[in-house]
């Protein structure tokens, strides 16, 4: 690699423009792709380049880091990228794809000679732009240095789960499952005080200060009572991401309750119109 290490990120959307923005400060060489170009835009202001096609973002850099909502996505993008790859470019995926997802973007790292690191992160918007998020890693140790300018500047760990390709997506899906019973334990506890005649933040303040209380359950009661939905994690991605969850529970024999029941009950929320607001939005699938 070079001195500066060059990064190409795909997907600049609230996850993606962050990190970004994270990378540029760092020191690193940044260029930029979306699919909708004018939502990128912006990041110029940060010294980023933006490219207007995805091979042009990726023509000459080290790192390539895709940060998108699906598997798919991740595949589209890259497929777009593929005239400007480089045969040994250093490939960090960060999308959350789940294990499902994972030989369909190793198959294609093969096809084109690329070093493919799985690294979906945990957080969400606030720790994303402050470049406090946690990086799961799984991929050859020979490719952990490389890799080590992007992460550091993005994250403030990186845990590494293996070397091979799928780990880190599996163990991203343990944690989510954890988020995701938060998030609708929160909406529907909410939203049954409501339904009995109390005020909701009744429940905050029984449970304030003891072993119940916690701090992502006072983000998302807040977001819920306030009104205020603006996207930190959307509904429609922890609807997607609970899909993944049972899918990949079923496959490895784990039979789960809550995980199949949360992601309908995101569906309902999603096909009410909330798919864009922050998944606190799962509230409103509790009233017809």
């Amino acid at each position: 690699m070079s001195d500066r290490t060059s990064v190409a990120v795909l997907g600049t959307g609230t996850m993606g423009a962050a990190m970004a923005r994270n990378l540029a400060r760092a020191g690193l060489d940044v260029r930029a792709w979306n699919r909708t170009h004018a939502k990128a835009l912006p990041l110029a202001d940060e010294g980023i380049r933006v490219a207007e096609d995805a091979a042009d973002a990726v023509r000459g850099a080290d790192v390539v880091l895709t940060v998108l909502f699906d598997a798919p996505s991740v595949l589209e993008a890259m497929g777009a990228a593929a005239p400007g790859l480089a045969e040994g470019t250093l490939w960090t995926q960060a999308s959350t794809v789940g294990p499902d997802g994972i030989p369909p973007l190793t198959g294609f790292a093969g096809e084109h000679g690329l070093r493919f690191v799985d690294s979906p992160v945990l957080g969400t918007k606030a720790p994303a732009e402050s470049g406090q998020l946690t990086v799961l890693a799984a991929a050859p140790e020979d490719v952990r240095d490389d890799a080590a300018p992007v992460f550091d500047a993005i994250g403030q760990k990186t845990l590494w789960l293996g070397t091979e390709p799928g780990a880190a997506s599996r163990f991203k899906l343990v944690v989510n499952n954890w988020v995701l019973t938060v998030i609708n334990g929160t909406a529907e506890t909410l939203a049954l005080a409501e339904g009995f005649g109390f005020d909701p933040r009744s429940f905050l303040e029984a449970v304030g200060g003891g072993p119940l209380d916690m701090p992502y359950l006072r983000m998302k009661a807040g977001l819920i009572l306030d009104g205020e939905f603006s996207a930190s994690f959307p509904l429609a991605g922890a609807r997607k991401d609970a899909e993944l969850i049972s899918r990949a529970a079923e496959e490895a024999g784990v039979r789960l309750d809550l995980a199949p029941a949360g992601a309908a009950r995101l569906r309902r929320a999603e096909e009410r119109g909330h798919g864009r607001e922050d998944a606190a939005a799962s509230y409103f699938a509790s009233f017809d």
